[in-house]
């Protein structure tokens, strides 16, 4: 039985950051474990957006600290020939009159009171930024300039070749049958390719989450959720330039970005389907769908109403109650490090989620602290929950 001092489930762009986080912090000896390749599983996925915008503030921070590697993601890894694929654009997000008001006003003051930039923008300005969109029904328009796009899959084997070179092995291919404790501890973990010890692991399973519970008995309030990404392609340029969209006032509260060309990635930021049990495989996209999508759109980007569908696809979050993660230790089993429930903004966080996840599975002090996100939040009722409503920005 080999030994390592510290084991990391899964490769995806959490669990990569994970891994590179602890052999920077000085852990010698890790492993990583993926059931299929790294970064593919929900990573690949992800509509990259990133912005440090939330109505949650813990996440704020969280995301800040993610945003200041994106923009230097070579440095940072000490690594000339990586990239994030970043395309910084800008985010901006609007509400009309009505409920969503008050929390986006809110939510763009607590950035500020971070040190984050934010404008707050009149209608003709917004149209300066995004000429292919409308905003007349909009009564309040908020404006992140440091905000934009990536690529998570860029991201994630990014941070899979950085932590190779300082040492990290990771294995591909290899699935988690079982994690071993004795005595209310770890111990390590089972695999059809061996059994491997460990007195740390670090789970970051997304919508495999589950086995947690099926290994420990602890509750693992997380399921999974399939969403649809649509990329349409009108007859206006939505360029590189122009900013990320989110659309409060639209009902599915639409978000938007650049998909080169004249197309635009779209989808909803609501809640989805519900998934029995975790699949990451694609699921079946109505045509109905697609035109309830393409009717909202029209009504912000008039001259979409012409677009036609230029491909489509589904992607699964890993949901927990107030979609927001489950980060730290659990109560009840030393040496078990968690992260799940992302919610869908988990490549946003990455960075420091991973920085974060290390230097907790190391005893360091973290850089922010996770007491919000313990997982008694969901029996004590001390909630996470986005002021926009669930399955919205949180």
């Amino acid at each position: 039985m080999q030994s390592f001092d510290a084991i990391v489930i899964g490769a995806g762009v959490i669990g990569s950051s994970v891994a590179y986080h602890l052999a920077r912090f000085g852990a010698r000896n890790v492993l990583v474990l993926e059931r299929t390749q790294i970064g593919a599983g929900t990573s690949t996925q992800s509509s990259g957006i990133l912005r440090t915008h939330y109505s949650v503030i813990e996440n704020v921070e969280l995301a800040r600290q993610s945003w200041s590697v994106f923009t230097d993601f070579a440095n940072y890894l000490g690594d000339a020939e990586a990239s994030a694929g970043l395309v910084k654009c800008g985010y901006l997000i609007c509400a009309p009159e009505g409920l969503k008001l008050d929390p986006l006003r809110q939510a763009l003051e607590g950035q500020r009171a971070k040190g984050i930039t934010v404008d707050f923008l009149d209608q003709s300005t917004a149209r300066d930024l995004l000429p292919i969109a409308h905003f007349d029904d909009a009564a309040l328009i908020g404006y992140e300039p440091e905000a934009g796009f990536a690529d998570a899959y860029l991201v994630a084997t990014g941070f899979a070749r950085a932590a190779r070179r300082l040492g990290v092995k990771i294995m591909e291919g290899v699935n988690v049958e079982k994690l071993l404790t004795e005595n209310g501890r770890v111990v390590g973990v089972q695999t059809a390719q061996g059994t491997f010890h460990s007195n740390t692991v670090i789970s970051t399973q997304n919508i495999w989450a589950g086995d947690i519970e099926r290994w420990t008995g602890i509750s693992t309030p997380v399921k999974a959720e399939r969403h649809t990404v649509l990329a349409l392609e009108g007859p206006e340029a939505y360029s590189f330039k122009m900013p990320v969209f989110k659309d409060l006032g639209s009902p599915g509260m639409l978000y938007c970005r650049s998909y080169g060309g004249k197309q635009m990635l779209v989808s909803e930021g609501t809640v989805g389907e519900t998934l029995a049990e975790p699949d990451n495989e694609q699921g079946d996209i109505p045509m109905d769908y697609v035109a309830e999508i393409g009717e909202q759109v029209a009504e912000r980007f008039p001259s979409f109403g012409e677009a036609g569908l230029a491909s489509a696809w589904t992607g699964v979050y890993d949901v927990t109650p107030d979609w927001n993660p489950v980060l730290g230790r659990l109560q009840g089993l030393q040496g078990l490090v968690v992260g799940y429930g992302f919610s869908g903004h988990g490549f946003k966080l990455s960075p420091g989620v991973g920085r974060v996840l290390a230097q907790e599975a190391l005893g360091l002090a973290t850089d922010v602290a996770l007491a919000p996100y313990a997982l008694e939040r969901f029996s004590t009722g001390q909630l996470l929950t986005g002021k926009y409503g669930l399955g919205a920005v949180s």
